[in-house]
């Protein structure tokens, strides 16, 4: 046989996908209240996702992925001040975008 006549082995196309950037991802820790230092509006107005030992959860108040817990309202009981009494559950935390549709990137520990 000669060279001419043998085919090329054929590569397959690699489809690029775009790097994940600082703005796709929700940060380490965030607060729905107000008066806390990890309220940030901008990024709550977005939507975030959060799944808490592999099950969603839309009642979570504060999250942190690193240190690996969320705070949920106990109950309907409320502090003097008329905020919602909050309980730390630990385990591990995944959170993402809602507004990035299917597949979007995951931030966890």
């Amino acid at each position: 046989m000669t060279e001419e006549n043998t085919p090329e082995p054929t590569v397959p196309e690699q489809v690029e996908t775009p790097a994940a950037t600082g703005d796709d991802t929700p940060p380490d820790r965030i607060a729905i209240d107000p008066s806390s230092p990890h309220f940030d509006g901008d990024r709550l107005r977005r939507g975030i996702g959060i799944r808490f030992k592999g099950v969603e959860r839309k009642d979570v108040e504060e999250y942190c992925i690193s240190e690996g817990w969320i705070r949920v309202q106990a109950g309907r009981s409320v502090d003097r001040r008329g905020r919602p009494l909050t309980i730390k559950l630990t385990g591990p935390v995944e959170a993402w975008y809602d507004d990035l549709g299917e597949n979007p990137p995951v931030a966890r520990a």
